[in-house]
């Protein structure tokens, strides 16, 4: 159990100094907007930059939380071709979600950025964090968005996760870093005594003092 995002950063940043990470080509990306606050943490540990990384996972109309792909930033966009072709789903079709999507993508960047370009990725050691995964759409989705804007290794960490969910994730990822495997595994937000809500403002403030 946590005290809150900042603790669970804190712990999780001894894991990642553990791992051995942290050199000149190492960045600290945070998945808006709750594993903002946990990835200051490890950015201001390993004295490496910070920012967000923004994806939009793309799911079937029919079932939201099977990704058919993701898109990033930059034009970005992944595709998952086993649930493509599974679920036969046309090409045109798939190009009108991603475009769909990257109007939402496009609208938070913007939010988040307040026009500062992002970190390049090219040959970096990408630490992605978040406060915690579920069901690990959304962590394969960075991780595949992060590997094609260039980064050459890619790390996943993060405080709590179901240990299903951290074996699922090992073939999106080089590495996948865990404070806590629960089992049984219900919520994120049960392992923290307080999981207020992170606001866009809070966001903002984070990244406005790690840039400074």
């Amino acid at each position: 159990m946590f005290r809150d995002r900042v603790e669970a950063g804190r712990q999780l940043a001894r894991l990642v100094v553990a791992a051995g990470l942290g050199d000149d080509r190492t960045v600290v990306l945070g998945l808006p907007r709750g594993g903002v606050p946990v990835a200051v943490q490890v950015s201001l540990t390993l004295g490496v930059p910070l920012d967000v990384i923004v994806v939009r996972k793309i799911g079937l109309p029919c079932q939201p939380e099977l990704a058919v792909g993701a898109i990033g930033e930059d034009g970005v966009r992944v595709e998952n071709e086993e649930v493509v072709v599974s679920n036969s789903v046309r090409a045109a079709d798939l190009a009108a979600m991603a475009e769909r999507e990257g109007v939402e993508l496009n609208r938070q960047a913007r939010r988040y950025r307040n026009d500062r370009p992002r970190l390049d990725l090219g040959g970096c050691c990408a630490v992605i964090v978040d406060d915690g995964i579920a069901t690990g759409s959304t962590a394969r989705a960075a991780c595949q968005v992060a590997r094609a804007q260039g980064a050459s290794r890619i790390v996943f960490a993060v405080p709590v996760a179901p240990t299903a969910a951290v074996a699922a994730l090992q073939d999106a990822c080089d590495v996948v870093l865990c404070v806590a495997n629960p089992d049984p595994f219900f919520a994120v937000g049960e392992w923290y005594r307080d999981f207020s809500p992170t606001s866009d403002d809070e966001v903002n403030e984070l990244l406005r003092r790690a840039q400074s």
